[in-house]
């Protein structure tokens, strides 16, 4: 707390896009920490900070996000996305602070052919994603009344993302290829981020008794495909002076090989957030549109 008490969340992750989300739309409210004040590899760097800083909650918004290069270190990404979440539980529970985690789709296989919702069983298929769900097990256990937030597919007007990358590519090159076979939802950071203090403000307001804790899906509303998302993108950058690309070929996975495999269908069912915090994320095209826009300009749209 401050001296004049307001509450102020503390929000891991550093330049991340949901942390600069986060501080780009409550940065009165937000303190963002990351390396090198703030390291999953030094485990004592985490009990440090949140003492240093006694947040009157904790978003924890850092992982190792790097899907393939997880795949040969596992001893890293087991620090990030399950060791390091785990401690930030356990202080939350003894602080008794509220305490938010974001998870992956990545968690789920890919294969059930209909949205997840939270009770569906998990299987991961990648070290990324079975460090992320060692993680969600592991903040759990260590405290009960944590909200795990499950996300995909997460994009921003800012940071190194896949809407960013598809942009730039259609700047630079006629034609584009484009995986066709994999669906999920797209997530603006700057949604989520809102979603993400909706909750949290929730979390600090609560009475007594309300039990809140546990995993919620919160990804934009409505599906679509990598292909999908880059077209809609692209078309999207036009009405800025960018031109579309003479193709965007679909293609299929197996031409477009990786080291971790990808879930082919994670969409995500999110109406539990609905039920139970009233928090729904925009039609992920509006969202998009609102990105791209803040790409060319600079500015929110």
């Amino acid at each position: 707390m401050t001296e004049n008490n307001q509450q102020k969340i503390l929000v891991t992750g550093g330049s991340g896009q949901l942390a600069t989300s986060l501080r780009k739309r409550a940065p009165g409210e937000v303190i963002i920490i990351g390396r090198p004040e703030f390291d999953f590899d030094r485990p004592k760097s985490i009990l440090e900070a949140l003492a240093r800083y006694r947040p009157s909650a904790v978003v924890n918004a850092a992982a190792w996000t790097a899907v393939d290069l997880a795949e040969s270190h596992e001893a890293e990404a087991k620090a990030a996305n399950q060791t390091g979440p785990e401690i930030i539980a356990r202080y939350c529970r003894e602080a008794r602070v509220p305490f938010i985690h974001v998870s992956t789709d990545y968690v789920f296989s890919g294969d059930k052919g209909a949205p997840y919702q939270e009770t569906d069983p998990i299987a991961p298929c990648t070290v990324y994603g079975r460090t992320k769900a060692d993680g969600e097990a592991a903040v759990m256990a260590a405290n009960p009344e944590s909200v795990i937030l499950r996300t995909s597919w997460v994009y921003a007007p800012h940071g190194k993302n896949f809407v960013r990358t598809m942009l730039n590519a259609g700047a630079k090159n006629p034609r584009l290829k484009v995986v066709a076979d994999q669906r999920g939802n797209p997530t603006n950071a700057d949604d989520l981020a809102e979603a993400v203090l909706e909750i949290m403000h929730r979390l600090l307001s609560k009475e007594q008794g309300d039990a809140l804790g546990g995993i919620y899906h919160a990804a934009g509303t409505g599906e679509t495909t990598w292909h999908g998302l880059a077209v809609a993108a692209l078309e999207d950058a036009v009405s800025h002076g960018q031109p579309f690309p003479e193709e965007v070929t679909p293609i299929a996975t197996e031409d477009w090989p990786t080291p971790a495999k990808r879930p082919m269908d994670s969409r995500l069912s999110c109406q539990k957030l609905k039920e139970v915090f009233g928090v729904e994320l925009p039609d992920w095209r509006v969202s998009l549109k609102r990105a791209v826009g803040e790409v060319f300009t600079g500015k929110s749209v």
